[in-house]
């Protein structure tokens, strides 16, 4: 199965709604900085689960029951999701992995940053951020899962999405 992240899409929808064409996801993750190009999404591909948190810059934008963070599975997996400024990840990560490592999980994404991330750390945990999908030099993240376990793991920019046209 495929999940797709995006983070600080800021209005740009475009380069999303060709990842999503282009991809064709089981799920879409949006962590936050325009939630409501989430939500236009989910209108454009209703046939996709989508999962969504608010941002920094969604005091306004998110609706009264709309997460700061979320924690369960999709496509199999258990997942920390959060946009990242909660857990101060301009300066470092250490409250947002002590918070996935805390809840067990096998990924936590964010965003907040704009900048790409995607290892793994010592003891198994995957660590994504996708970066900023809100124009067409921006970047996603793909998580391929099989059988309740990530078998990879990876950030595509439009060089990617080229190629696969």
């Amino acid at each position: 199965m495929k999940i797709l992240v995006l983070s600080d899409s800021h209005s740009g929808l475009s380069f999303m709604r060709n990842m999503i064409r282009t991809m064709k996801p089981d799920a879409v993750i949006h962590l936050g900085d325009h939630y409501d190009d989430g939500e236009k999404m989910t209108e454009e591909f209703p046939n996709i689960t989508f999962h969504q948190v608010c941002g920094n810059c969604d005091r306004y934008r998110c609706p009264p029951f709309a997460r700061e963070f979320l924690c369960y599975p999709v496509c199999g997996v258990k997942l920390y999701m959060t946009h990242g400024h909660i857990h101060g990840v301009k300066s470092n990560l250490y409250r947002l992995l002590k918070d996935a490592r805390d809840n067990s999980v096998q990924a936590v994404l964010y965003g907040h940053t704009h900048v790409t991330d995607c290892h793994r750390e010592e003891d198994g945990l995957w660590v994504m951020n996708p970066g900023s999908c809100g124009s067409s030099s921006g970047s996603v993240g793909l998580i391929e899962t099989n059988k309740n376990e990530i078998t990879d793991c990876r950030i595509l920019r439009q060089a990617d999405l080229e190629e696969m046209i």
